[in-house]
């Protein structure tokens, strides 16, 4: 009997490892440094974002005031042809990337999420498209902090 259980238990065990193999793999592409920067200027470096430029083909859709910094309501679409990733800072923030989210080939360039914002900021989307940078920002007044404000 013991014998049966260590057999279906190592069976679920690999069939589980098997199973995480994918998310070790999505990990190994977290871009720690990006996350842990503590300025704008930092975080954009590190996701490669050398030079940025203004674009009016993205739509950013935030609150003008946050009631609760905690949690701050953002929906961002591109019209950027070949968009691959869309980043989300939050300017005073004290690491400033909140999100990054890559789309794969073909789907439509839309994210709604939440993000906590410290205090009154710029709120800046980010959006990759093939070798470039594009951003647009709006101001976020919050009345009541989210990180630890």
């Amino acid at each position: 009997m013991n014998a049966i259980r260590r057999k279906i238990l190592s069976t679920l065990l690999g069939a589980g490892a098997v199973m995480l193999a994918p998310l070790r793999a999505m990990a190994s592409r977290w871009n720690q440094p990006a996350f842990d920067a503590r300025s704008v200027d930092d975080a954009l470096k590190y996701i490669g974002a050398s030079s940025v430029a203004d674009s009016d083909r993205i739509v950013l859709k935030a609150p003008e005031i946050a009631e609760n910094g905690a949690i701050v309501p953002i929906e961002v679409s591109s019209r950027i042809p070949g968009t691959q990733t869309i980043f989300i800072l939050a300017e005073k923030n004290p690491q400033p990337l909140a999100a990054s989210f890559d789309l794969l080939e073909g789907s439509e360039p839309f994210i709604a999420t939440r993000i906590k914002m410290a205090e009154t900021a710029n709120l800046k989307v980010v959006v990759k498209a093939g070798d470039k940078f594009y951003t647009v920002t709006r101001e976020v007044k919050v009345t009541i902090g989210g990180c630890g404000g």
